[in-house]
């Protein structure tokens, strides 16, 4: 099998980033794609010829490599060993569930925390079969990540826009969305008029995450029962793993917080991210129980963490969740009714 250089690369990235590989790893191959995309293909056969390939900037050691291999009719020996090692499946069980789901609903671009831009997290939810995906920059007040100021969210909206008036007709809409914080008192960081302009409000606690039981439950109530609250995110804001370290659940009253989503329609993220699992199989068991609808996402910040949804469907099949209960399993014209009834 033969394929494009820049589709090699593009590959190699996406699969890298599948296995959590760190950032670094992954900007060589994403950089000399983008890099091919401007240089015509005739050119890239001469530079390849000539041996001159890495006097292009973007282009070292290793992605010439690949792009030789690729332009010589040959699967890129990189690219065969990351199939051959991390190409399988993500996690075992949940296929049927992952097959019933038609998109995600938390995704971050370089916009704010995401290390891809909005483009190519489209390119690559279109490739691994999404009908839609939600672009869930932060909002302003999390300005480590780069969060979202209300002008900088309609300009955000108007390149919505215009990528899904370019896929007019390809099965495909990316959906105008946000993962809004959760304030203090309960109240999402964003603007009502912005609020009002989207399709889907993740709202998710970021900070204060150790606040006493009694105040966060309060805050979170008061969150999943506000008109604009769609999906309440990763609720125990818990790491279990990975490069940031682990940290302890928050504590709240899970059963009111779960009953307040489920009477104001607010679907429980379940979250997909290796390193947060979130929410734990027990409080995950109790939402199932009181019959609240959920989201399955990933939350990813990179475009081959959308294929990150394996984990939570894996969660979902094993403890129970029904299907008919997973918004992300619904049409597009029946989640967007759901999101602004």
């Amino acid at each position: 099998m033969t394929m494009e250089p820049v589709d090699a690369l593009r590959r190699i990235a996406f699969l890298l980033e599948r296995s959590r590989a760190s950032t670094y790893r992954v900007k060589a191959y994403r950089e000399a794609a983008n890099t091919l995309l401007e240089i015509p293909e005739a050119r890239v056969r001469e530079l390849v010829a000539s041996g001159s390939l890495k006097s292009i900037n973007g282009i070292g050691s290793s992605t010439a490599e690949v792009i030789e291999q690729a332009v010589g009719g040959n699967v890129p020996d990189k690219l065969a060993e990351l199939e051959r090692t991390t190409g399988g499946p993500l996690a075992t069980g949940g296929e049927d569930t992952r097959a019933a789901l038609r998109g995600d609903l938390h995704s971050h671009s370089d916009w704010s925390d995401g290390g891809s831009p909005i483009q190519e997290m489209v390119a690559t939810a279109m490739e691994i079969g999404h009908e839609y995906l939600a672009l869930t920059d932060h909002s302003p007040r999390l300005t480590v990540a780069n969060g979202l100021s209300a002008e900088r969210l309609k300009k955000q909206i108007g390149i919505v826009d215009a990528i899904n008036g370019a896929l007019d007709g390809q099965g495909f809409t990316l959906l105008k969305a946000i993962e809004v914080d959760i304030l203090d008192d309960g109240s999402l960081d964003q603007t009502q008029e912005m609020l009002d302009a989207l399709d889907i409000r993740v709202a998710s606690v970021h900070s204060k995450l150790k606040m006493d039981s009694g105040s966060m439950t309060r805050r979170m109530v008061t969150a999943a029962s506000l008109a604009h609250t769609n999906v309440l995110g990763h609720c125990t804001g818990r790491l279990v793993e990975g490069s940031r370290g682990t940290r302890a659940q928050s504590t709240f009253d899970a059963r009111a917080v779960f009953e307040a989503c489920r009477v104001n329609n607010t679907a429980v993220e379940i979250n997909a991210r290796p390193e947060r699992c979130d929410p734990p199989d027990d409080l995950l068991i109790l939402a199932i129980e009181m019959g609240c609808l959920f989201a399955i996402d990933t939350d990813a910040h990179a475009p081959g963490q959308l294929d990150f949804q394996a984990y939570g469907c894996e969660r979902a099949q094993r403890l129970g969740v029904p299907l008919e209960r997973i918004v992300n399993t619904w049409d597009l014209a029946d989640l967007k009714a759901w999101a602004n009834p």
